[in-house]
């Protein structure tokens, strides 16, 4: 018959181990830099990510916002070769007027561009 031995340890005391080990990653994360501070996380995510190269840039009304052919002269300075302009149209939307211009690319893809116009 095999006996066991109790060896006596000191206490483990649960609360004090937790509250030394927030403690301590608390000064670690309060001493050492965060990545997310540089550059926000959507925009890490977008820079890796295939998906969103060459996504259109919605621009923020100036003033008066732009105009539906400033909108579409726009889009043809960042046209690449083979794409083209298959429309552009003006919508009204939540009290402000948005320009839409679609494009077709050489791989005969339809990309939109939005473009905020002027309040209405």
């Amino acid at each position: 018959m095999t006996r066991f031995v109790a060896i006596s340890q000191r206490p483990y005391h649960t609360w004090r181990m937790r509250i030394a080990l927030t403690l301590v990653l608390l000064a670690a994360a309060a001493v050492l830099p965060s990545p997310a501070s540089a550059v926000g996380p959507d925009e890490t995510l977008k820079a890796g990510d295939v998906q969103y190269a060459g996504q259109p840039l919605m621009l923020i009304a100036q003033n008066n916002g732009m105009s539906l052919s400033q909108a579409t002269s726009e889009v043809r300075r960042r046209l690449g070769p083979g794409d083209r302009i298959i429309s552009a149209e003006t919508r009204v939307q939540g009290g402000r007027e948005v320009h839409i211009v679609k494009v077709l690319t050489k791989d005969q893809k339809v990309k939109t561009h939005r473009f905020n116009g002027r309040r209405r």
